[in-house]
């Protein structure tokens, strides 16, 4: 024991106290990357945007995952509508209202309401999902609102898909319509909503003051916690650098 103690008195005499802390930090991961750095600042954004919204209904992961891709797509310059941003959270029962928009400016929930999944997606609850033409299922992940028109559903808003899993909205027809299988009376016989072939149906009350505010380029994301579209996207785990001119 002595000669331990020995020892270790003649390295600390022969290494100054500025050498011993060099070699510790030596010794010590690099946790502070570039990376990370801006993740935990988009980290503390995204919280503190939430708790601005005051809309405990509206999922945090939902939420944080959502304004992730917005900002991104923000940065690149692919959002003509910057102002909304519209979350739809396929994770709640059809029973429950789960479409939201966020005005991005204010940071206020201004709208929510009843949204439909695809038939094949499931009954109460969504579990399945689909790019596939003529798959009747919804599609996850980000899209860009475009262009209304009036089809057989009346006043609608067509959708392009930005990623993987739902770059045949166009091609599928996905649009944003309202239904009459997308209401409450609906709900109230039969425990959940109707569905559509893949769209987002809305109740037809409030529909058309809805499709005019995000129309034309706004973000909309439709969230479901799927590993394999976690696993692949490229607008849900990307990390986002915050500027103070667009924050």
């Amino acid at each position: 024991m002595r000669g331990v103690r020995l020892f270790l008195l003649i390295f600390l005499i022969a290494y100054p106290a500025i050498s011993w802390k060099e070699f510790l930090l030596k010794e010590l991961p690099a946790v502070t990357t570039e990376k990370t750095s801006k993740d935990d600042t988009f980290e503390d954004y995204a919280v503190t945007f939430y708790k601005s919204l005051e809309a405990p209904q509206l999922k945090f992961e939902a939420f944080k995952t959502a304004l992730r891709g917005y900002k991104q797509l923000q940065n690149q310059g692919k959002l003509s509508n910057q102002k909304y941003l519209t979350i739809i959270d396929f994770s709640k029962s059809s029973a429950v209202e789960r479409l939201f928009i966020i005005d991005t400016e204010t940071k206020e929930l201004v709208h929510q309401s009843l949204v439909a999944h695809g038939r094949n997606s499931g009954l109460e609850f969504a579990k399945k999902f689909s790019n596939k033409v003529s798959s009747h299922q919804s599609s996850l992940g980000f899209y860009t609102t475009a262009e209304t028109y009036t089809g057989k559903h009346g006043y609608s808003l067509r959708l392009d898909g930005l990623e993987y899993s739902n770059s045949n909205a166009r091609r599928r027809a996905v649009v944003i319509h309202a239904a009459d299988y997308a209401s409450e009376n609906f709900v109230k016989r039969n425990g959940r909503l109707g569905r559509s072939y893949g769209c987002p149906s809305l109740p037809k009350k409030g529909y058309k003051e809805v499709i005019s505010k995000i129309k034309n380029g706004s973000c909309l994301f439709i969230y479901y916690p799927q590993k394999t579209y976690f696993a692949k996207s490229k607008l849900a785990n990307v990390t986002v650098a915050i500027h103070p001119e667009v924050s």
